[in-house]
């Protein structure tokens, strides 16, 4: 009889089985991790209350939760993270460009010294 692996048990390790382990950073492991533990009753999704651990996402559920579904799934939370990341470094890359020393910026043409007068 062959057998089949049970499926995995929580919807982020579905994510990680899908995907080759070298596609897998460090940081998107770190995400999992966070997200199962927040997930206390292991239903693959977070709930308002679940969340309140987290600030920043307790503070920006509703714009998390893209479906609308009261809860934020793992892909949700991926988006958000995304989402949060690309405003954050569009942020930093205004704020560095504004701290740019004027030096940097083309200078108006420096216009040449009068001619000497000619005298007769």
């Amino acid at each position: 009889m062959a057998q089949t692996p049970p499926p995995p048990a929580h919807p982020a390790e579905t994510h990680a089985a899908t995907e080759p382990a070298a596609a897998v950073s460090p940081g998107e492991l770190k995400a999992q991790r966070e997200f199962k533990m927040l997930d206390f009753n292991g239903d693959g999704k977070l709930s308002r209350s679940e969340v309140k651990l987290f600030p920043r996402l307790a503070a920006a559920f509703d714009e998390a939760d893209t479906d609308g579904d009261g809860f934020v799934s793992y892909a949700e939370v991926r988006a958000f993270a995304a989402k949060y990341r690309a405003e954050r470094d569009r942020q930093r890359a205004a704020a560095q460009a504004a701290a740019t020393p004027a030096a940097a910026t083309p200078a108006a043409p420096i216009a040449s010294p009068p001619a000497p007068e000619a005298r007769p």
